[in-house]
C-alpha cells in the first residue's frame, strides 16, 4: 500500500506546526527543532514541513511505500515510462533512513518515492547532497545530467 507524501518548507516551524495540528486534528507523529510530520490516515498521508529550505512553499511530492516490492515496481513504471531516475539507495534523510529513488515531472517537480527502514537520530548525512544544487545535507550525491532528473535548487527530501 502507498502513502501519498508532501513536503513543504516554512518559514516558522512553531506557527505551521500550530496551523497544521490545528487543521490536522493531530499532533506531529514526529518532532524536531527543524521539522515535523504527520502519518495521518485519513487521508493516507505522509505530511512533512521544515526549516530547511532556501523559500516557503511546497519542495516536493512523492509516494512511501511499505515494502521494496513496492519501490521496485514504482522504479519500473518510471523506466517504462522513460523517465530519469535518480536511484539514490538507501540513505538517512528528514530523521529516517530510507531506501529511494527520485523522478522529475514534466513541470520541474521532484517526485521522491521511499521505503522507510528506520529513524534516525539526524536530519541527513552529510556527504548526501540534493541532485541539482549539491548543497543540501540529503537526497542525491548527483548533480545535473542528461540522465539524472533534476530536483529544484535547494530542494530537501522526505
Amino acid at each position: 500500500m502507498k502513502r501519498f507524501h508532501v513536503h513543504v518548507h516554512v518559514d516558522d516551524l512553531a506557527k505551521s506546526v500550530a496551523f497544521y495540528t490545528k487543521l490536522f486534528a493531530a499532533e506531529p507523529a514526529k518532532l524536531e527543532a527543524d521539522y515535523a510530520k504527520w502519518m495521518l490516515d485519513d487521508p493516507r498521508i505522509n505530511f512533512a514541513i521544515s526549516t530547511r529550505g532556501t523559500k516557503a512553499g511546497v519542495d516536493h511530492l512523492g509516494f512511501q511505500v511499505e515494502d521494496a516490492a513496492d519501490l521496485a515496481e514504482l522504479a519500473q513504471r518510471a523506466k517504462a515510462a522513460d523517465m530519469a531516475l535518480l536511484d539514490q539507495g538507501e540513505t538517512t534523510c528528514c530523521y529516517a533512513r530510507s531506501d529511494k529513488h527520485w523522478i522529475v515531472d514534466p513541470q520541474g517537480i521532484a517526485w521522491e518515492h521511499f521505503h522507510t527502514l528506520d529513524n534516525a537520530p539526524v536530519f541527513g548525512e552529510g556527504s548526501q547532497q540534493s541532485p541539482s544544487s549539491r548543497a543540501s545535507v540529503c537526497c542525491g550525491a548527483q548533480g545535473k545530467g542528461a540522465d539524472v532528473p533534476a530536483k529544484p535548487a535547494g530542494s530537501a527530501c522526505c
